[in-house]
């Protein structure tokens, strides 16, 4: 097959052209990012191998290698692992399947060098490799396929490549980096070596460097013996999760989480834990610094890694954590789940759910630690996820207790506009004698501030907390907050007009309900049963706009109590007089 000639993706190459003009100054990343998929290549291999060993032939020892050739001025990254054919490399190296392209790019300025330092922000995994070398030559076979089905691809990065079926003896991939002017330093052992130390000692597979022998000083007279090369080990090539933690230094823990999700930035807060008992498990979980760009994204893939008897099984395992906890990165490793589990029997098996409730509650606990330990960090984190942290109460009621008090409000009486308040510090400031907690639920901080509803809070002195949310999604209602001393309720600020009494008369009612009706921002009515004796109850329901949501129900008592509904959803919590009229 001869070479054919391709355009790539219109994302892919404008990714190169930025690549190929970068100013990025941590040129060293490409070495990880490429040592990175290796290990990958290999992890895949490694798991496909247990159902089928011939894939593994006569190579059975995985393992990934560099070797600088100073005379080509060439850098060679291989691994024996899963490899690729003619298909795959086009599909994986000729397109960018990743989430957040499209925000990347718009978040190009034109400025060189702002736009250089947006790589570090993206994982860009095998295109970092033309921050360093002019052109790229990648041969590769799979272990699935014939030795006449391998692969070259090559590309100068400047909007083409070629890829042509090859003769292929070895399984896996070379990448060689035909290496740029000012990055031949990296043709350096020593460089080299110190590169991999750095961003790839955790990796669970060995990386060996082609090192030149220290040769002994010849005797006067003779003449210096001829280099001898070498591969030498580099890395300890023990997975870090598997490391007691007082054992592994914060720079590890660093290091591993940039590997494991390819950021460039230092996580927030992490928890390493191994477990022994009912299940037997480790896990090591990271909250990230910065959101990622599919954050908001409901139908995107998120999840951590998993490894069954430290061998990989599956990227992204949304089965281990709840879907308000999405931004969590990470891995499990379980003794406890058969190595042949699919995402399907995940789903069935009691296993997952204990699993996903023991590390629920490890990365709430960490949350509650941070914010209990570093305010400051807790607040940069509730800035980043915090919209997303309050879908937990409705998602999740096992743990909305511990989730309500990880909540942040903004208050009328904080007066910094951020939401910083949290329920225990209302509580704590509430005056004697109240015993609810009033809130405001509005979309925006704005429209909060402005409603005529906190004035008559503002004439009694009480604090109202603004939850500012999306429209749905109320991360307040029906839930309580206790401490040593009482127990608070909480209370639409609304309510503070329209409890009606005994004496209501049946005019003061129907101009009540007048008032709801022209009220835009509620979407539904309901009222309980039955009125006091004097009120016609069949003209006070046919007063009700009929395009509202109305419910009307009896539970006996001779009072009147009035519901107002903002979403158009209400339920039987409402019966519960949380929200009163």
């Amino acid at each position: 097959m001869a070479a054919q000639v391709h355009g790539f993706q219109t994302e892919v190459a404008k990714l190169l052209d930025l690549l190929a003009n970068s100013l990025y100054s941590n040129k060293e990343v490409f070495l990880r990012e490429l040592i990175s998929n290796a290990s990958d290549a290999l992890d895949k291999l490694h798991f496909l191998s247990l159902t089928d060993q011939k894939l593994l032939g006569d190579d059975p020892i995985l393992r990934i290698r560099v070797k600088a050739d100073k005379d080509a001025g060439t850098l060679t990254i291989s691994d024996n692992g899963i490899g690729m054919t003619v298909e795959e490399a086009q599909e994986h190296l000729g397109t960018i399947a990743k989430s957040g392209t499209d925000e990347f790019f718009k978040s190009l300025s034109g400025d060189a060098a702002k736009d250089s330092q947006l790589i570090g922000r993206f994982g860009v995994g095998f295109y970092s490799a033309f921050i360093v070398a002019d052109k790229v030559t990648v041969y590769s076979r799979s272990a699935k396929a014939a030795q006449n089905e391998g692969v070259c691809w090559e590309s100068e990065g400047l909007g083409t490549y070629t890829a042509e079926r090859i003769d292929r003896k070895e399984r896996g991939t070379d990448i060689v980096l035909h290496l740029k002017a000012d990055a031949q330093k990296f043709l350096d052992a020593w460089v080299l070596e110190t590169a991999i130390t750095k961003y790839s000692d955790h990796i669970a597979v060995p990386v060996y460097l082609w090192k030149e022998k220290t040769a002994e000083t010849p005797k006067e007279g003779e003449k210096p013996a001829a280099p001898v090369f070498e591969w030498v080990q580099v890395n300890d090539a023990k997975a870090l999760w598997t490391i007691n933690p007082r054992d592994v230094k914060d720079e590890q823990y660093k290091e591993f989480y940039r590997h494991l999700t390819h950021a460039y930035d230092d996580p927030l807060v992490w928890s390493h834990n191994k477990v022994e008992g009912e299940l037997e498990y480790t896990s090591l979980l990271y909250i990230p610094t910065e959101a990622p760009w599919d954050l908001f994204n409901r139908d995107a893939e998120h999840g951590v890694k998993l490894f069954v008897q430290r061998v990989f099984i599956m990227d992204e395992a949304e089965q281990f954590l709840p879907h308000y906890l999405r931004f969590v990165r990470g891995l499990v490793d379980t003794n406890d789940l058969p190595l042949n589990v699919s995402r399907e029997m995940l789903q069935e098996t009691a296993v997952t759910q204990k699993l996903k409730k023991a590390l629920t509650h490890r990365v709430l606990t960490m949350l509650e630690k941070l914010a209990k330990d570093d305010p400051a960090k807790y607040a940069a984190f509730w800035k980043t996820f915090g919209r997303v942290l309050k879908e937990g109460p409705v998602e999740d009621p096992a743990n909305r207790g511990t989730l309500m008090k990880l909540m942040r409000f903004a208050s009328t009486k904080a007066g910094t506009g951020s939401e910083d308040v949290s329920l225990a510090d209302y509580v704590a400031r509430m005056p004697k004698g109240q015993d609810k907690i009033y809130y405001l639920v509005a979309t925006s901080r704005q429209t909060a501030e402005t409603s005529p509803y906190l004035e008559e809070l503002k004439k009694k002195g009480i604090e109202g907390c603004l939850a500012v949310i999306q429209v749905g999604n109320d991360p307040a209602s029906s839930v309580y907050v206790r401490n040593k001393k009482k127990a608070c309720e909480y209370v639409g600020i609304k309510s503070l007009s329209y409890e009606l009494a005994e004496e209501t008369t049946e005019d003061e009612i129907l101009k009540l309900i007048e008032k709801l009706n022209a009220d835009v921002s509620v979407n539904g009515i309901l009222c309980q049963l039955p009125l006091p004796k004097h009120i016609d109850e069949d003209k006070v329901i046919d007063a009700i706009d009929p395009k509202k949501s109305t419910e009307c129900w009896s539970d006996g008592y001779r009072k009147a109590w009035f519901f107002a509904v903002y979403s158009g959803r209400y339920h039987s919590a409402f019966k519960e007089k949380q929200y009163r009229y």
